[in-house]
């Protein structure tokens, strides 16, 4: 195929650092242009509840029903979740549960946090304070997680014209009033002494000229509660939490990723079996309580879709909870960013935050014009832009599939010349490595796969069903119900971070597990063969699978 067949086609091509449009991205930016003036002044309604349910289950990936299957072992028997992640709940063990001496112990520990990401370093700098010994185990490195990749900001009530009842009521509506009550209540009330906590510790919030707290609205929320570090708010979390975790005396084992939690005889926790990637040797951790903090799932790339999550979310928490027997909550329920970056193909999924949209960027089509309300909840924010793609034909090709320009010059028009220098300088260069101006251009975006809104089921205090194992972060399901807003996850990591931490370190103050075993495991195979699961897909997963064109909409 020739050149001009390409161009013709939509793949696109760069020359050093000038990325080439086709002449339909060309003259559909153009029209972007020259209606920007007008839509300055236009301020679309909101959907209906009856549009938004009626949107939702036209578009939304989440009720596409032929993506999904009915799990036929485990604690979750009957209940329907994405394939790619059935396939790994009910797969086959990594290892030979007879291959693994479980009375050679390398590690021994009051509190094993597994995950180095925000959620796991909090844990484990609260469980140190509280005077536990602690052993993080990371996958990649501490600080290698979803955390470090937030952009947008977290949310908390701490203005007096907000209120933790003013957040619950927007959370618990954003979430479709599923969330689970006694979990979004710890979440909002824990949340201002979240920001001081963070403040504490030395993360560089944006502040006004007076010393308070900058704060912005984010979608779905009826005050302005998003506090943020210009556009790399987790980055700037992530850098302090590490450092912390040091600080703390904690112990960690790098490139260690769990691959089995170990039980005692009387189903309490009693550790973990580790997977050394150096060595490909196993290593058996005893502890007295457990915390889970692996994080999301977004590298299964579920039904195809980019994702903006880090390389090592693939579920790994879920599956070693499930196969202990802790149950999952609204694991069917996935959260598809609406703005992930459709071009350049250097960064095809990439997050491009919700506070873009905040700052009032509008999303527009093909023909310039806006089709939604800039602060829709994410979820029906991702269904219109697949609409208008697919039924109305107004997107532009872009890569893999059609996608909408979100017209970022708006910002600077609205807020002043130089606001995208300050709010959002990550963003910039971002682009800019590409030869893409966003304080002069749009930017062609489409929804990527972001955030798993159902996981472990656990109580308030941040405790399964099973003794001395705890959980917090991204693979908790029920906080958010089925929808999760804008800045409640970089809330939630530090809220129940900080609780599951406390909690394991006081429980393990008179833990006394008995010897570990695999027993559970071996049962869950009994299940398998029992159930005729006979097809030899191990996990968990632990890295992601790549061949050409893997995990992309084409």
């Amino acid at each position: 195929m020739n050149y001009a067949a390409y161009m013709n086609r939509g793949i696109l091509r760069n020359r050093g650092t000038i990325m080439i449009y086709t002449e339909e991205m060309r003259a559909s930016q153009a029209r972007v242009e020259a209606t920007r003036n007008i839509r300055l002044s236009e301020e679309l309604p909101r959907f209906t509840a009856e549009e938004k349910g009626e949107l939702l289950r036209q578009y939304h990936p989440d009720y596409h029903e032929e993506d999904f299957t009915v799990l036929t072992v485990g604690p979750n028997k009957g209940d329907k979740v994405p394939k790619e992640l059935a396939a790994l709940l009910q797969g086959k063990s990594r290892m030979d549960t007879a291959d693994v001496d479980l009375d050679h112990i390398q590690f021994e520990t009051d509190v094993l946090v597994i995950g180095g990401g925000g959620a796991g370093a909090a844990a484990a700098i609260e469980a140190a304070r509280h005077g536990a010994k602690v052993l993080m185990a990371t996958k990649l490195r501490i600080g290698d997680a979803n955390t470090g990749m937030a952009e947008g900001g977290i949310q908390a009530a701490d203005k007096e014209s907000d209120s933790p009842e003013a957040h619950y009521l927007d959370a618990i509506g954003g979430g479709h009033y599923k969330n689970k009550p006694e979990l979004l209540a710890e979440l909002v009330l824990h949340g201002p002494e979240a920001i001081q906590w963070l403040s504490s510790l030395g993360v560089l919030f944006d502040k006004n000229s007076d010393g308070s707290m900058v704060t912005t609205h984010g979608g779905g929320t009826s005050r302005k509660r998003m506090h943020a570090c210009g556009d790399y708010t987790g980055a700037e979390i992530m850098r302090v939490l590490r450092d912390e975790v040091r600080n703390a005396g904690v112990d960690v084992v790098e490139y260690s990723p769990a691959v089995e939690l170990l039980l005692d005889g009387e189903g309490k926790a009693a550790g973990a079996v580790l997977y050394d990637f150096d060595t490909r040797e196993y290593h058996v951790v005893r502890a007295k309580s457990v915390i889970i903090a692996t994080g999301g799932a977004g590298r299964l790339h579920y039904q195809g879709f980019p994702t903006s999550n880090h390389y090592g979310s693939t579920a790994d928490g879920l599956v070693m909870a499930y196969r202990a027997g802790v149950p999952l909550i609204y694991a069917d329920a996935i959260q598809y960013h609406p703005t992930g970056a459709a071009y350049p193909p250097q960064i095809y999924g990439a997050l491009v935050t919700e506070k873009v949209r905040s700052l009032g960027a509008m999303l527009v089509n093909k023909n310039g014009e806006a089709f939604l309300h800039p602060l829709e909840t994410r979820d029906v924010v991702a269904a219109a832009i697949i609409r208008e793609c697919q039924e109305r034909d107004k997107g532009v090709y872009a890569l893999h599939g059609p996608a909408v320009w979100l017209d970022t010059p708006m910002v600077d028009l609205i807020n002043g010349e130089g606001t995208m220098e300050k709010r959002l300088p990550a963003m910039i260069h971002m682009y800019e490595k590409f030869g893409i101006n966003i304080r002069k251009q749009p930017i062609l975006v489409y929804p990527t796969l972001h955030y798993q809104n159902g996981g472990i089921c656990i109580g308030a205090k941040s405790k399964t069903k099973i003794p001395g194992l705890y959980a917090a972060g991204e693979d908790v399901g029920g906080i958010h119900g089925t929808n999760r807003l804008m800045g409640n996850s970089l809330l939630d990591i530090i809220v129940f971070g900080r609780i599951a931490g406390t909690e394991a370190a006081s429980y393990s103050r008179t833990a006394h597990p008995g010897k570990g075993t695999l027993d559970h495991v071996r049962r869950f195979d009994e299940e398998r063969a029992e159930a005729r699961v006979d097809d030899d897909i191990l996990s968990p997963k632990l890295l992601p699978n790549y061949t050409h064109n893997r995990g992309t909409r084409g």
